[in-house]
């Protein structure tokens, strides 16, 4: 599938702007773009940017309920009642158990945690859970990335003697569970000034709260940010206003004095060493984290964060790691499984969206392999499989199309559902399968043009490679952490040329190793080009062709280089900004 490159073109104001920032601040012309296309127009506002500060984060009084939650939260400590962290068996919902569980440790001596099971339970608040609470002697169950649509349970709780403080990051519906608290921004009578935190985010804001009331030093919560940062990263909510300061600090920590837990992860992963992204957790890190509660109970990826001793880190950390490859096997069978399908059943040319059902696939891959065939097929996509007596589907999807939408329309056919803009979860009974699928695939044909299934690039500006200079590229990383609303700068370079030294590399010589040069540009600077085989005969002949890349620092026997990270390539003209036609 050819990909469509859409070039940002500045306005006249922008580029007013640019250089006005650029002389303020002495630097790249590019760089002071690339603020002011993300709403960044005066020095002031860039050195906040460039290097945040915790003193901006919001004061967590303003969410809605948080005096309520902190005041019950500091008579249950003070009447020693029993606690229960309850969280979601996925990265936010463990690194938010292990947040408020750590913070809360040292105040209480009845403090417990429980991570419902993805198969017996499914997520969210369970009655199990609570049939678990109570049979222990709970009395305040402080649920973490749940609970927002727990009516029917949190009545149950409270017909048991137990209260609920509810932190969650989902969206609500019009009536909200009767618990003594609920703290979510996304709450429509929130007048919050941040509404995209992760569900650890919030568990975070009440521990902040909590510390205020007390009169407790930051430090010992501020050493907590490496599990912000992990869930922000690894949940996929934007990278702006207090998630940017919340990852910043939080990937601060990881790089200088992670936990025992996230250090055993770090080694397994083979980054130490490295200075660690928000990228390597959403690809290394996170997927461990998430495989324990996909292949077996995320409990123990919880018992990993909490580790106080290096040999226990080391154990839980390669257990989860063997999580993880098995986690891989499945979800390449089952993708290759979802293809057939979709080969042989679907004319995929028809359909602006992809739903595929085989009830003995595995729970705990079904999201990830909603996110492959959604990469593959670009359209939204759902996989679905049986859980018990219900069938459970996940959904994700691409640009423009909300997913959580499309299911909130089909909710009268389902027992439950929850999610965001692009990926959702719901579960539904199997005599309504049928005109599940068909409602959604009505639904998509409506609203999906056929232009949102063309993959799309879009690239910040045109660069010569002679401007990719360290200072340069140490100015583009004082734009990091990069994520969703602050992604990496994509750029483009036409006409370059191999220097004569590419090759192919891989086990099946699937990648390209290059070195190019072009535009003003006689020294060659390095590039890999991941998958992109297909190219090696044009690039052997000397011919000139066009890249679009991001830029990353590559660390190889110890020392560090640049490197251009390919995404796509193209060797025929195409109309783009001061573009010259190849020959």
């Amino acid at each position: 599938m050819i990909n469509k490159w859409n070039f940002r073109t500045p306005t006249d104001e922008e580029l007013h702007k640019r250089d006005r920032l650029a002389a303020d601040l002495g630097i790249s012309p590019v760089i002071s773009l690339l603020l002011v296309q993300r709403g960044i127009t005066s020095a002031e506002e860039a050195k906040r940017f460039f290097k945040p500060s915790l003193s901006d984060l919001h004061d967590p009084f303003l969410m809605p309920d948080m005096e309520k939650a902190v005041n019950r939260l500091n008579q249950a400590l003070g009447e020693k009642e029993k606690i229960l962290v309850y969280g979601d068996y996925d990265v936010d919902g463990t690194t938010a158990v292990s947040l408020v569980y750590k913070y809360l440790r040292p105040y209480s001596s009845s403090l417990d945690y429980y991570i419902p099971d993805r198969y017996d339970e499914g997520s969210g608040v369970s009655f199990k859970g609570i049939d678990y609470a109570a049979a222990h002697g709970v009395t305040l169950i402080i649920s973490l990335d749940c609970g927002i649509k727990a009516i029917e349970k949190i009545e149950y709780a409270k017909q048991k003697g137990i209260d609920f403080i509810i932190c969650d990051h989902h969206m609500p519906d019009d009536v909200l569970p009767n618990a003594v608290a609920v703290l979510d921004a996304k709450r429509l009578d929130s007048k919050y000034p941040y509404e995209h935190l992760s569900g650890c985010g919030v568990g975070f804001k009440f521990m902040q709260a909590f510390a205020k009331s007390n009169n407790f030093p930051p430090q010992e919560l501020e050493k907590l940010l490496e599990l912000c940062a992990v869930s922000i990263a690894s949940d996929i909510v934007p990278i702006t206003g207090e998630n940017r300061i919340l990852a910043y600090y939080g990937l601060k920590q990881i790089n200088s004095d992670p936990s025992l837990g996230l250090k055993g992860i770090i080694d397994i992963c083979g980054l130490t060493g490295k200075e660690i992204t928000i990228s390597d957790i959403v690809f290394k890190i996170g997927p461990r984290i998430n495989a324990s509660g996909r292949m077996m109970n995320g409990k123990e990826a919880v018992e990993l964060l909490l580790a106080k001793d290096r040999t226990v880190a080391r154990e839980k950390s390669e257990s989860i790691n063997q999580y993880n490859e098995e986690r891989r096997e499945l979800d390449k069978k089952i993708t290759d499984e979802a293809n057939a399908i979709i080969d042989n059943v679907q004319d995929i040319d028809d359909n602006r969206a992809i739903v595929v059902y085989n009830p003995n696939w595995h729970k705990g891959v079904i999201g990830i392999v909603a996110s492959r065939l959604t990469e593959k097929y670009y359209r939204p996509a759902v996989v679905l499989t049986k859980s018990s007596e219900f069938i459970t589907g996940s959904a994700r999807s691409v640009t423009g199309f909300d997913i959580y939408k499309a299911i909130e329309n089909c909710r009268d056919l389902l027992e439950n559902f929850g999610g965001h803009t692009y990926a959702a979860g719901f579960s539904l009974k199997e005599e309504n399968l049928e005109a599940f699928t068909q409602r959604f695939l009505q639904l998509a044909a409506e609203e999906i043009f056929p232009e949102q299934m063309i993959p799309q690039i879009d690239i910040d500006t045109i660069l010569d490679l002679k401007d990719i200079t360290p200072k340069f590229v140490n100015d583009l990383k004082k734009m990091s952490p990069f994520g969703p609303d602050n992604q990496k700068p994509v750029f483009c370079s036409l006409n370059v040329k191999d220097y004569g030294t590419s090759k192919l590399v891989g086990k099946e010589l699937e990648h390209l190793k290059l070195e190019l040069i072009g535009g003003q540009s006689s020294t060659p600077i390095h590039a890999i080009a991941f998958g992109m085989h297909s190219y090696n005969a044009h690039i052997k002949q000397m011919l000139p062709f066009h890249i679009c890349y991001t830029i990353e620092e590559n660390i190889y026997n110890g020392n560090t280089y640049i490197q251009l990270l390919i995404k796509d390539m193209r060797t025929d003209n195409f109309p783009c900004p001061s573009h010259e036609p190849l020959p």
